[in-house]
């Protein structure tokens, strides 16, 4: 292969890579708005925060 043919594949490989990675994220995005996720993902929010500040408030023995 020359340099030219492997900055091609690679260029292809790259291009696919955002394809799949934008087909990702709009998957997660319609599942959020649309799917219930929201719902879930405020739930998991605010799981973690009330840990945070329950281990930050915690009295140090």
């Amino acid at each position: 292969m020359t340099t030219e043919q492997h900055r091609g594949q690679a260029t292809t490989e790259y291009a696919l890579v955002l394809l799949v990675a934008a087909i990702i994220a709009t998957l997660v995005i319609a599942w959020a708005t649309a799917g219930g996720g929201a719902g879930k993902i405020g739930s998991l929010f605010d799981n973690v925060f009330e840990s945070i500040l329950s281990r930050a408030t915690a009295p140090v023995e």
